[in-house]
């Protein structure tokens, strides 16, 4: 069975069919664009089980009134056999009653599928680069890069599943003074490690433990060659040796949660490679940068304040609210320089980008967003002159919380909590499922007590006690000598059914999770589904006829079993997108 022929995709395409008959017939003009026609549940259960906008969005390009080409529409759709009813609800909305067949078809496909059910084909390939993370080569992992990790990891998959290409990329920020700090510190450690006693570290620089290592293995790879030396002789190489380190243990605290990048890109390999400057040429040449003054700081100017000329991007054609620099007064990049080469590389061997950020960088997503549009719709003549899509997701912080109150730092840290910490604490599927229980740009409380409770008011516990509950069930059924069938599905009455349908949603789901490059959709509808399933389940505690092991009938108990199980499958579908594991046992 081919995965875009689940329930959804089928009837999508019933009523593409079903346009094209119109079409043929004459009632449609040809050549309407149908990107907006969706078929989807309606928001009331009882209106239906799929609707489709098809006569609502096509009616005023057609040149007709949608209730009139609704009604011509459901005159096709209700020749199809699984079609029970078709009704124009509103001004031309179609609400479309469907036979329990249909979802038992579906209920089979899932099945079917397996591991597969609810991947699309919709991403025809395309590649997609997802840059997250991207923390200063620093110091180990934080809390504070945590939500950001997850979301765009879960959002890989997502893309993956959807049908992307996806190249998942870490943008190594190991230019600039915080890594001449990273030196400095690692020197201190250094000398530390040969004997002298350093007593406390230096204001300004890293403080934590996590660099004493760091100066142990520069100690025994240089001995005192360096101890009293400028420090024109050892920066950049400490440097160097520093952020390697520095690699080492942010690659180890990621894989901590499952997460590996595909590709680290090395900013000082940009700079070095000269692709700031090359992408100052192309913007002159294309008149996109020109030799200005920036205006006066808003508000009272500073007494030593000076108009200075430094080539400035013409970010205003593109919506902000002034040009801006991309090299400093002494003739170094901005990070907005830096930053807009970095962005014209990627868009070389990517047909869309998404980079995942903290919202503290807000303030600079429309200047980036109309460089990237202008330098890559200029430049691609092979796309017809359109700029590369290019989406900044903003993530908003975690407050850590232990019973209400403020988690205090790490000493290890300095300043920090570590990820890896957290993460042996609670677990890694703890971790990535509270990370996306919440939009990314709402603020999220991380309750260490909360995400471990075993209650229905923690949405982690109760997804994963619905798998764990399936399991145990299929494990009973089993000792009993009862095994999941679909000989007797026409035995599930209107309670199973809906939890086939609410099922039935999750490819249509994936498809529009990925469009809005939105993961935490997934983990929205596990809480649906999880709920749903909870739900059915203790019906049976009043209702012994609604229990799945029916000791006395094979065939029904057999049927509901294999509901069960298919339940059971979605839920690991949904989890491995979110790379959390499916337990069997809690």
């Amino acid at each position: 069975m081919s995965v875009d022929q689940t329930l959804h995709a089928a009837f999508a395409g019933h009523i593409a069919r079903a346009l094209d008959a119109l079409q043929s017939a004459g009632t449609l003009p040809e050549g309407l664009n149908r990107a907006a026609v969706t078929v989807e549940p309606p928001r009331d259960a009882a209106h239906g089980d799929l609707a489709t906008n098809a006569a609502m969005v096509l009616a005023k390009p057609a040149g007709t009134n949608p209730r009139v080409l609704a009604e011509a529409l459901v005159a096709e759709l209700v020749k199809l056999p699984l079609v029970s009813a078709a009704e124009i609800a509103g001004p031309g909305f179609i609400n479309l009653r469907v036979d329990a067949a249909a979802w038992l078809a579906e209920l089979r496909a899932i099945a079917t599928l397996g591991a597969d059910y609810g991947r699309s084909t919709m991403g025809a390939g395309t590649t997609v680069n997802v840059e997250y993370v991207s923390a200063n080569p620093t110091g180990p992992m934080h809390m504070g890069h945590c939500r950001g990790a997850v979301v765009g990891d879960a959002l890989a998959a997502l893309l993956e599943f959807a049908g992307h290409k996806v190249v998942r990329e870490y943008y190594v920020n190991d230019a600039g003074a915080q890594v001449q700090v990273l030196a400095r510190s690692a020197h201190v450690r250094y000398r530390e490690a040969l004997g002298e006693a350093v007593g406390e570290i230096p204001e300004g620089l890293y403080p934590g433990d996590y660099l004493v290592p760091v100066g142990q293995a520069l100690a025994a790879e240089f001995g005192d060659r360096y101890a009293a030396a400028p420090e024109s002789e050892w920066l950049d190489l400490f440097r160097e040796r520093a952020v390697a380190a520095m690699l080492v243990m942010i690659k180890d605290d990621l894989a901590l949660l499952g997460i590996h990048h595909d590709l680290f890109s090395s900013e000082a390999e940009l700079q070095a490679a000269g692709k700031p400057a090359e992408a100052e040429a192309w913007l002159r040449a294309h008149d996109l940068v020109y030799d200005g003054e920036l205006e006066a700081p808003k508000g009272k100017t500073p007494e030593d304040w000076e108009p200075v000329a430094l080539p400035l991007f013409r970010s205003t054609r593109f919506g902000d609210d002034q040009d801006r620099p991309i090299r400093k007064s002494d003739g170094s990049w901005t990070y907005f320089g830096a930053d807009l080469a970095y962005h014209f590389q990627k868009a070389q061997g990517a047909d869309a980008l998404v980079d995942i950020w903290g919202a503290d960088h807000a303030g600079t997503v429309k200047r980036i967003k109309a460089a990237v549009a202008a330098m890559t719709g200029a430049a691609s003549s092979d796309k017809g002159g359109q700029a590369t899509p290019f989406e900044v997701k903003l993530v908003q912080m975690v407050q850590l919380l232990r019973d209400g109150e403020p988690v205090k730092m790490s000493k290890r840290a300095g300043t920090f909590v570590t990820l890896a910490d957290v993460v042996r604490e609670v677990g890694k599927d703890v971790v990535r499922f509270t990370m996306l229980t919440r939009k990314p740009e709402a603020q999220m409380d991380f309750d260490f007590a909360k995400v471990v409770e075993a209650s229905k008011d923690n949405p982690v516990f109760y997804v994963q006690y619905a798998h764990a509950r399936i399991c145990s069930t299929l494990r009973k059924a089993a000792a009993e000598g009862f095994a999941p069938a679909d000989a007797a599905l026409d035995r599930l009455g209107e309670e199973e059914l809906a939890l086939v349908k609410l099922a039935a949603q999750f490819p249509r789901l994936v498809e529009a999770a990925a469009v809005a490059r939105e993961p935490h959709r997934v983990a929205f509808f596990l809480g649906d589904l999880a709920a749903a399933f909870h739900a059915y389940w203790n019906l049976g505690n009043d209702r012994p006829d609604k229990r799945f092991i029916i000791p006395g009938d094979a065939a029904l108990t057999g049927a509901r079993l294999f509901l069960a199980s298919q339940i059971g499958q979605l839920v690991r579908n949904g989890l491995a997108l979110l790379g959390v594991d499916a337990v069997e046992e809690l």
